[in-house]
């Protein structure tokens, strides 16, 4: 059974090699498979996340040529190219200056296995710590009938991984199956992977038939297992959907377990590092993107988008609000429908109740912003801001044309175009004077119907 994290003990001195190569060929993508993303972060960051929940520091991950995106993306873990595609065995030796350089334990994990936990990494490497060459990781499918089977010895230890293809009527009745990740003595890892060899169908060099090579050698090989949910790769875009699937029921769950409602759990969806505080109230359909906190009694109300923003304790947000990177919300701030924040602050308190555009803004404490209003925060060249004081009232359909600043306690009537810094407790009214022409209308129509029809003859 997979350990806890709790019970997670490994050695500084393991090296995990992630093998983040494929071309992604059935995704019909140009991005590398490992970096399309699963909950807003690529899948092989999921994978380093668990390798680093292990306890391991020291990480190479092996890709394909080309892929300096991906190379960057997983910096500053070192990268080894696997220039030629033949066979799992081939490409952990692309790593070999790392592997060289000594390990207690080599773990090998593949970068399209985003589900994997940080304690089924942990009880692989204990199980080869119990005095294995070899450890590698088994599970138990609903339907086997694809994957490699274990075979196993008298004694329990894993004697041989048959692929299915090969597999005998009797072998094929074995429901603990191959799936893939392994860990092996560090100090035997170059020797037994060197002594791999391609004599098969394809000319490749495969990892599974490491077990086999040192069984031939006399020694021992374990099997730890683990759930089918955690092991489940992404070769297309309908494995992509149901690993998205997968971690948000996961992600659901955890946020609630610590202390959030979400009132339709099936309508939010999380990204990996959203953080929900005790206390807070999600509505259905919300959508969190990376880098969202909330603070301990929240409301977010339905249909609202936040991505990179953080909500003070007790904020009320949406419905139907936009939260954009940059945006920080003070405690107990409210913003409602058809609102978004970008880049601004909104202090305690501080109110934008329905369809407006805050920018690149400072609004203080107990600031109430008007239905319409929008600060003007880009010119078409630069981004400017708008500083908005403590208490100040700014009125429906108002244009804060940036860089500007409206002082504590001051109003701004509504309709108006502030193109100027308006004092503390100042009253600023920034629109033409209204005239009005007593039984006028008439008589304008009548025109308007003359021009009209005469424009037609």
């Amino acid at each position: 059974m997979p350990m806890t994290t709790t019970d997670i003990r490994c050695a500084d001195a393991t090296l995990a090699v992630v093998l983040a190569a494929g071309e992604g060929t059935r995704m019909k993508s140009s991005l590398p498979k490992v970096m399309h993303p699963v909950a807003g972060r690529p899948m092989v960051g999921h994978v380093l996340d668990a390798v680093a929940g292990a306890g391991i520091g020291r990480v190479a991950v092996v890709i394909g040529p080309g892929m300096e995106r991906l190379a960057r993306w997983v910096a500053p873990h070192p990268t080894a190219v696997q220039s030629e595609r033949r066979g799992t065995a081939h490409a952990v030796l692309a790593a070999r200056a790392e592997i060289a350089a000594g390990a207690d334990d080599l773990l090998v994990v593949f970068g399209d296995t985003p589900l994997v936990s940080p304690g089924t990494i942990a009880g692989l490497l204990a199980e080869r710590r119990r005095g294995a060459a070899v450890a590698v990781l088994g599970f138990r499918p609903a339907d086997p009938s694809p994957y490699g089977r274990f075979v196993l010895d008298a004694a329990g230890g894993l004697e041989r991984i048959v692929e299915a293809r090969d597999a005998t009527e009797a072998e094929r009745r074995i429901g603990l199956c191959n799936a893939g990740l392994m860990a092996i003595d560090g100090a035997r890892a170059l020797d037994l992977l060197d002594r791999v060899g391609c004599d098969n169908a394809k000319g490749e060099y495969y990892l599974t038939d490491l077990v086999a090579v040192a069984r031939g050698l006399g020694l021992p090989c374990r099997f730890a297992e683990a759930p089918e949910a955690e092991l489940m790769g992404v070769n297309t875009r309908l494995d992509l959907a149901r690993a998205e699937a997968a971690m948000q029921e996961r992600l659901r769950r955890r946020a609630m377990a610590e202390g959030a409602t979400l009132i339709a759990p099936e309508t939010v969806f999380l990204a990996a590092d959203t953080r929900l505080g005790r206390d807070v109230t999600v509505h259905p359909h919300v959508v969190f993107g990376p880098g969202v906190t909330v603070a301990d009694g929240a409301e977010i109300r339905s249909f609202s988008h936040l991505e990179q923003a953080t909500v003070g304790a007790g904020a009320l947000v949406g419905p139907f609000a936009r939260l954009r990177p940059g945006a920080e919300l003070g405690e107990g701030a409210h913003v409602g429908n058809f609102v978004e924040i970008k880049a601004a602050t909104l202090g305690a308190g501080a109110k934008a109740n329905h369809l407006a555009y805050i920018g690149d803004a400072s609004v203080g404490a107990g600031a109430n912003i008007g239905a319409g209003t929008i600060t003007c925060n880009y010119d078409g060249f630069a981004k400017y801001r708008t500083d908005i004081g403590a208490g100040a009232f700014i009125g429906s359909n108002t244009a804060l044309v940036a860089p500007v600043t409206v002082g504590a306690g001051a109003i701004v009537g509504a309709g108006s175009v502030v193109t100027e810094p308006v004092p503390d407790d100042a009253i600023a009214i920034a629109r033409a004077r209204q005239t009005t022409r007593t039984g006028q209308a008439p008589a304008y129509r009548a025109l308007r119907r003359a021009r009209r029809e005469g424009g037609k003859a």
